[in-house]
């Protein structure tokens, strides 16, 4: 189990995803013409206010529980894969959908910053380092699918030799 390559992929992409579900992955600020400086991170947990200003109300966006689901199925789901080393073809089924949710991470995030930005007058947004997790994600559980279906195609061919 340990010694096939898209277990060392899949582990890889388990420790990524666990990551990403504590690291902020956009920065909001207000503008420096504004009255008063803000600025909040975006994680998978949620808005943090970093720069709290007295008096100034908290903001809210509504339903950001997708980060976080997507940031937590991502690692389960390729953890969940490695141990079903003698079922190929669902191994790839499930790699595949993995994939469908690294590249949904970046739909939801793109959601959440017209959100703020049609919530917070002004806001300008940073994307942080850590938002290319996903993409790393997405490359490493494709290279493993590929592993896996190399695997399968070896097994069918000595199959057929028998």
């Amino acid at each position: 189990m340990i010694q096939r390559i898209q277990t060392i992929y899949l582990l890889l992409v388990v420790a990524l995803g666990v990551t990403l579900c504590f690291v902020p992955v956009l920065q909001l600020d207000t503008p420096e013409s504004a009255s008063t400086q803000q600025m909040w991170e975006l994680s998978a947990t949620g808005l943090k206010d970093i720069m709290p200003v007295e008096g100034a109300e908290p903001v809210h966006l509504q339903g950001l529980a997708g980060l976080l689901v997507i940031s937590i199925l991502i690692p389960l789901l390729a953890l969940v894969d490695i141990f079903l080393y003698k079922k190929r073809i669902l191994q790839a089924r499930i790699n595949i959908f993995t994939i469908l949710l690294c590249l949904g991470y970046y739909g939801v995030l793109g959601i959440y910053i017209w959100l703020a930005t049609t919530v917070i007058d002004g806001v300008q947004w940073h994307i942080m380092p850590w938002a290319a997790i996903p993409l790393i994600c997405f490359i490493l559980t494709s290279m493993a699918t590929r592993a896996i279906l190399k695997d399968e195609a070896l097994v069918r061919a000595a199959d057929r030799i028998r």
